[in-house]
């Protein structure tokens, strides 16, 4: 617990309750620092696409074998006002914690940011991390920008990646006093459901006419033990080969026990996914695969994840093939689902390229931030 007493700020640890505790005192600090989030969500984007289930924190926050997750939440006079979140990852890049911050809108410019900054950033010194990562995602408002273009504001421009995020925004403010330095940009965008089947049909044949050898296999939720261990090569590729800029980040180890588990987390968090591979027919080795998940106490939102192709297979459209593919079938599988959200960095040309062909629209830009002690 942490206190300071000219303000009466109180931080403390929040406990993850157990299912079945929801209504209990266990539950109280894990729903108050849901309510600042959800809060957020619908001051930033008027929804809760974004926002996680109580389901899903109640299994995301009490983290795995692959990474501690610790939140913490800020009090003054009793009152619920902040949150910050500690991600440790324990396989890989264990250098680096990622740290996110949220202030309740009444309670902003009073200090309260700086001082939940400080004990997420204490907590991962104390765990032995060097680098320090976090994101801040902010949505593309017309006005807005009208606004920033005749007020003649600067953009800062990544330092890695490519991209700029603009200066007068409060968390670029915030991030930039608080010592951390912009390392990427990425590009949030929507397609709305459903998709016009005949530009499906156009861009299937297009990519089609140039993967003859590859053939699209599919599964929902748990991938078939004949392809498990390729899917976990693939998995491996991706953690390596996804634009990262200058951002602190090693390449993850991937096998069949890592995938059961990451699958299993998600069926524990209610949450559902469906995945399009490409495999080569010829060697049955697989060449890509694009993954959509689902929430269906959310059904409106579908929430686009990994897509890659591996290096070898590049220059026959897999990515084209594998995302149509899934497309179809989310359609098919979650007829509620009125839109798609996915997130690419600004410098991931080919793949912007894909998701623009298939119809997806600019919806936002998240900063991607890093600090570094040494």
């Amino acid at each position: 617990m942490a206190e300071d007493a000219m303000s009466g700020l109180v931080i403390t640890a929040v406990n993850i309750p157990r299912p079945g505790d929801e209504g209990t005192e266990r539950a109280t600090g894990l729903l108050a620092c849901r309510a600042i989030r959800d809060r957020h969500h619908l001051d930033q984007w008027g929804n809760l696409d974004r926002a996680s289930t109580l389901r899903e924190d109640q299994e995301y926050w009490r983290g795995s074998e692959y990474e501690e997750r610790l939140q913490f939440l800020a009090t003054l006079g009793g009152v619920p006002v902040g949150t910050c979140a500690v991600v440790l990852p324990l396989k890989e890049n264990t250098a680096a914690a990622w740290i996110e911050v949220v202030v309740a809108a009444a309670y902003r410019r009073q200090g309260i940011g700086r001082r939940l900054l400080a004990v997420a950033e204490e907590t991962a010194r104390q765990r032995g991390r060097r680098v320090f990562e976090g994101y801040c995602e902010e949505p593309v408002l017309p006005q807005a920008a009208r606004a920033a273009s005749e007020s003649g504001d600067q953009e800062l421009p990544a330092k890695s990646g490519s991209g700029g995020l603009p200066l007068n925004l409060a968390s670029t403010r915030f991030a930039l006093a608080s010592g951390y330095e912009l390392e990427q940009v990425e590009r949030s965008s929507r397609l709305a459901l459903p998709v016009d089947p005949g530009l499906l049909d156009r861009l299937e044949a297009g990519a089609g006419a140039h993967a003859g050898g590859y053939r699209v296999v599919g599964w929902q939720s748990r991938c078939p033990d004949a392809l498990v261990d390729a899917y976990a090569v693939l998995k491996g590729r991706m953690s390596a080969d996804v634009p990262t800029a200058g951002l602190e980040a090693e390449a993850e180890e991937w096998d069949a026990p890592r995938v059961r588990e990451e699958e299993q987390s998600w069926e524990r968090g209610g949450v559902a996914s469906l995945v399009a591979a490409v495999q080569h027919s010829g060697t049955g080795e697989l060449a890509a695969y694009t993954v959509l998940s689902y929430r269906p106490e959310r059904p409106g939102t579908l929430i686009q994840e990994d897509t890659l192709v591996a290096g070898p297979h590049r220059g026959h459209r897999l990515g084209m093939l594998a995302k149509v593919a899934n497309l179809r079938r989310a359609q098919e599988v979650c007829p509620a689902a009125g839109s798609v959200i996915t997130w690419n960095a600004s410098e991931n040309r080919h793949m912007l390229a894909i998701n623009v062909s298939l119809g997806f629209k600019p919806a936002g830009f998240e900063g991607e931030w890093q600090k570094r002690l040494e």
